[in-house]
């Protein structure tokens, strides 16, 4: 681990609140020059932690390339803050893991083993199969989690309360609690959790040790019920703990782990007035001109497995295959931002998009209409227009923790719009009253749903809109936040 095992941060235990995540608050680019640029980041933890009103507050993250190791060398025990950063208000740790280890741990444990069993995602013929590359990958992911476990025990003060992020970091409560029994730690995990007959697949000892880890936190949080669930049915099952269904406690050798559920919301504030800036305004124009009079489908995804990008297009060539009524009325806009491309499968995801797409345009296209415009590079102002626009959504994941997509098309819409939604994302337990619900996999129930949502009246649409957007804004970022640490 280089020398972290001996690093000290010279404001050590100072810190009375902390977070630590993979992904931090800020990101460094090198310019021509060789000058570091410091570029902020976004997303509900960013908005959440905003909520802290306390300058010692440390957020300890990764180093996720050579620009953010540069920069985390360079500061004082890799406190950007100490280092002149300008990282917006709270003090940023940022930990520079060697490279080998962080690929291990990231794209072989968190990305290319937990994220497929909590996704159910796994072509179980011939994946996985855990051999003597996956022990490596294994040793690695303890060896980072060790890392912010130290750090995080060296920063916080007596007694500080500690919210650890996400299943990069499920082994840090217990490693943490080991070093530091003063602390109130707290967990979340912005995944769903396998249910326990699929999350038996991984090894034994490696899913006890996430279970453990995870319980070593005095309050496991997640997005929905279902997930904590989930979850207390995975301790109960391979760790034979005494699981409390009506409290929501797990206890496993006379220690009590209680679990919360806290679904994060749509920061409406921030959608609604950056949704309006010139730059989107300039995008919904274009938009505007290359749909013209006719109804749009929209979706925004990344080019993630889970995402279900290829039945939602396959549901869209149905509905024009069936429906000739449509033909040169509707336009499906999908933005498939890319995604984890160091993995084999997500570039081989990505072409099959692509592949699908340019089928439907050879199919559908006449000279005066293109039926799905596609777009694979990320630009959030083209998104943002997109969800002004959108006649209907089309959220369908195979499972999904949240899905704030779903959540934030109904806040920014300008005239009202459907909702095409999974019942396997996470926000289908806050939104399926008004949403128009599908069974992912059903690729004919899809197209009908999206007949249906293209259909409605627009009476009908704004209502429905009106009410998911009430739904989808209840519990905002910084909320979310506070009611986590409030319930440390």
């Amino acid at each position: 681990m280089g020398d972290l095992t001996t690093n000290r941060s010279s404001v050590t235990g100072t810190a009375p609140v902390l977070v630590a995540s993979n992904r931090g608050p800020v990101s460094f680019s090198t310019a021509d020059d060789g000058t570091l640029t410091l570029r902020r980041g976004g997303g509900g933890l960013v908005s959440g932690l905003s909520a802290i009103d306390d300058p010692n507050a440390v957020w300890v993250c990764a180093a996720l390339d050579d620009s953010d190791r540069r920069a985390a060398a360079e500061a004082p025990h890799g406190r950007l803050d100490l280092a002149g950063h300008e990282v917006g208000g709270q003090a940023v740790r940022m930990l520079d893991i060697d490279p080998l280890t962080f690929a291990r741990a990231y794209n072989g444990v968190a990305n290319s083993t937990l994220w497929f069993v909590h996704h159910l995602l796994y072509a179980t013929p011939t994946a996985p199969s855990f051999d003597a590359a996956f022990r490596t990958e294994w040793a690695a992911y303890r060896a980072y989690n060790e890392a912010f476990a130290e750090a995080l025990a060296a920063e916080a003060a007596p007694n500080a309360a500690v919210l650890v992020q996400d299943y990069h970091l499920s082994l840090v409560p217990a490693l943490l609690r080991e070093a530091r029994p003063d602390l109130r730690i707290g967990h979340f995990s912005h995944t769903p959790w396998a249910p326990p007959e699929y999350y038996r697949m991984l090894p034994d000892d490696v899913a006890r040790a996430v279970l453990t880890g995870i319980l070593g936190a005095d309050r496991a949080g997640f997005l929905t019920q279902r997930w904590a669930r989930a979850f207390a049915a995975c301790c109960e099952d391979l760790l034979g703990a005494t699981v409390d269904h009506d409290a929501l406690t797990v206890t496993v050798d006379g220690r009590t782990t209680r679990l919360g559920v806290h679904a994060l919301g749509a920061d409406a504030d921030f959608l609604r007035e950056r949704a309006h800036r010139t730059d989107v305004d300039e995008r919904l124009a274009a938009l505007r001109a290359a749909v013209g009079d006719r109804r749009t489908i929209v979706r925004v995804d990344r080019t993630e497995l889970s995402k279900n990008i290829v039945r939602g297009l396959q549901a869209y060539r149905h509905l024009l295959r069936t429906r000739p009524e449509w033909h040169d009325r509707v336009v499906h806009i999908a933005f498939a931002y890319p995604s984890r491309t160091d993995l084999a499968e997500y570039r081989a995801y990505t072409a099959a998009v692509q592949r699908l797409a340019e089928e439907i345009d050879a199919e559908f296209a006449t000279p005066a209409w293109q039926p799905l415009i596609l777009h694979v590079d990320d630009d959030f102002p083209r998104s943002l227009a997109a969800y002004r626009l959108a006649d209907v959504a089309l959220v369908n994941p195979i499972r999904d923790g949240m899905n704030l997509v779903a959540k934030e098309v109904p806040v920014v819409s300008d005239h009202g719009c459907a909702l095409v939604l999974s019942r396997e994302a996470g926000a289908h337990a806050e939104l399926k009253d008004d949403a128009l619900t599908v069974n992912p996999y059903d690729v004919i129930a899809t197209a009908e749903a999206l007949h249906a949502g293209l259909t409605m009246s627009p009476e009908e649409r704004a209502d429905r809109t009106k009410r998911l957007a009430a739904a989808a804004t209840a519990l905002p970022p910084q909320q979310w936040f506070l009611d986590q640490l409030n319930a440390l």
